[in-house]
């Protein structure tokens, strides 16, 4: 009879620690949808290889207020790098392809330049290769002018590299495109078929499809933005329009898939029960590569959000600033958040969101945790904050890139003076870095403290004497001034 009664105590415990989760993850998701105003959100959550909660927000198409439902389906974006990445672990783990490997090992009509560059050097973006999406047509993300894959492709060839492969990080899609083609080479198939046949089939998954706005996907939901549009009397920014985008079909392993945050937990689930993967290759997976000098890289093997911090590390991805995934390999936790809000960045509240399984995270993270109290005390004290929360946990730090990109997401929601508190903060951590002088420079010519950009712009360009792009701003600068 004691062994029941206990049994029952657990059972009713459990039920209502998971009530109250629910009800919290509700409370945030309520919260940022309104300050975000996100038409429609998608979102899962995984605990111990299950699925224990899985709820829609809002409405997915907002023409005819369709409803977000379990089933409909989302851009992935940049998320379906890491479903690449998996995708070459599978052919490194069969001994087919070599991280350390150059990739003119696989696939030939290279440049000279190219023909060193290494597949983890692909993997975690700090190859120097030319951006592809630079000759795409910047309005649909089409292949524009230059019409076929043959004709970016010859083009590609004839753009100059954008730095010494290794020496630092550039985000690009040319490297996956790559990585796409090395995929195709080595398994006889297409990308689109070894995804389905090695992933999507494994892993049971029903929703998960390439796609964008040229084709028909059932269950859709289309994307939307804010848009700055003019009334003939003022610029209004809070203007919701459709967003139309093309990912043309031989450039889809960076950012072609389509699918469903519980299609996105099925595949996460079979990715860390060994399905996909072994336990030692997701450990490589998910381990940083080096820079020549030695130092690690931001992004793990094909994955751009590695928190991998002492306790409670984090990996997973974000994609079109709507949508972003997070896994907790020793929590045994995951989060997925899909929007239909292009600026929506979830990244920015998924922690928070598996605060409500283990409160510990938000401290774990400095970002999170950051942000949870600048909203309450003002973003003006957000170095007098970190001051005091670093004596009070020596391992309270943030990235400066995560930190950067933060600041330009508030840019692109109008919070300029809080986004000029964060790269203020930024240049206070990072003082010998010239990206954050350059960055902080920006908002200061924002706006409107020329004379405090200027010494900015200096300072960057005084630590990276190669910084064209900051000195034809500071010359631009003091041409006004004049």
């Amino acid at each position: 009879m004691k062994i029941y009664l206990v049994i029952v105590s657990i059972i009713i415990s459990l039920s209502s620690y998971g009530q109250r989760a629910a009800a919290d993850i509700d409370r945030i998701i309520h919260r940022e949808m309104k300050e975000r105003r996100i038409p429609g959100l998608q979102m899962a959550v995984v605990q111990h290889g299950k699925i224990i909660l899985s709820k829609s927000y809002g409405v997915s198409n907002v023409q005819d207020q369709v409803p977000v439902k379990s089933n409909t389906i989302f851009p992935l974006n940049s998320n379906t790098k890491v479903f690449t990445g998996v995708a070459i672990m599978q052919l490194v783990e069969q001994g087919k392809v070599k991280l350390n490997a150059p990739v003119s090992e696989y696939l030939q009509d290279l440049p000279l330049e190219w023909q060193k560059i290494t597949i983890d050097q692909l993997l975690t973006h700090i190859s120097g290769l030319p951006d592809m999406l630079k000759l795409f047509d910047p309005l649909t993300g089409s292949v524009g002018a230059l019409r076929t894959e043959a004709a970016i492709w010859e083009k590609l060839k004839a753009t100059p590299m954008e730095f010494k492969t290794g020496e630092q990080f550039s985000y690009n899609q040319t490297n996956y495109y790559l990585l796409g083609k090395v995929i195709e080479k080595l398994t006889n198939q297409s990308f689109t078929d070894n995804f389905k046949e090695k992933q999507f089939n494994p892993a049971r998954l029903k929703n998960t499809l390439f796609g964008d706005s040229r084709d028909v996907i059932p269950d859709y939901a289309p994307s939307y933005s804010y848009r700055n549009f003019f009334d003939g009397k003022r610029i209004d920014g809070n203007k919701l329009a459709n967003n139309y985008y093309e990912f043309p079909d031989f450039s889809r392993t960076s950012a072609g898939l389509n699918s469903t945050a519980e299609d996105v937990a099925h595949w996460i689930i079979a990715l860390q029960s060994g399905q996909l993967l072994k336990l030692s290759t997701l450990n490589q997976m998910w381990s940083p590569g080096k820079f020549n000098n030695g130092k690690d890289t931001e992004w793990v093997r094909g994955w751009g959000i590695a928190k991998l911090r002492k306790n409670h590390k984090a990996i997973g991805m974000s994609g079109g600033n709507r949508s972003a995934l997070l896994i907790y390999p020793d929590d045994h936790l995951a989060v997925i958040v899909l929007t239909n809000l292009g600026g929506s960045a979830p990244e920015d509240f998924v922690e928070e969101l598996a605060g409500c399984y283990n409160p510990d995270i938000i401290k774990a993270d400095a970002l999170t945790y950051l942000r949870k109290n600048l909203q309450t005390i003002g973003y003006e004290n957000a170095i007098d904050f970190v001051q005091k929360a670093k004596k009070g946990n020596p391992d309270f730090n943030s990235q400066e890139t995560e930190l950067n990109n933060w600041g330009y997401r508030l840019l692109t929601v109008h919070k300029n003076k809080e986004a000029l508190n964060i790269f203020k903060l930024n240049v206070y951590l990072f003082p010998s870095s010239w990206n954050v002088y350059d960055s902080y420079g920006e908002i200061l010519l924002k706006t409107g403290d020329k004379n405090k950009a200027i010494e900015m712009y200096r300072k960057s360009i005084e630590l990276n004497p190669d910084n064209e792009n900051g000195k034809k701003i500071l010359e631009d600068i003091r041409s006004t001034i004049k």
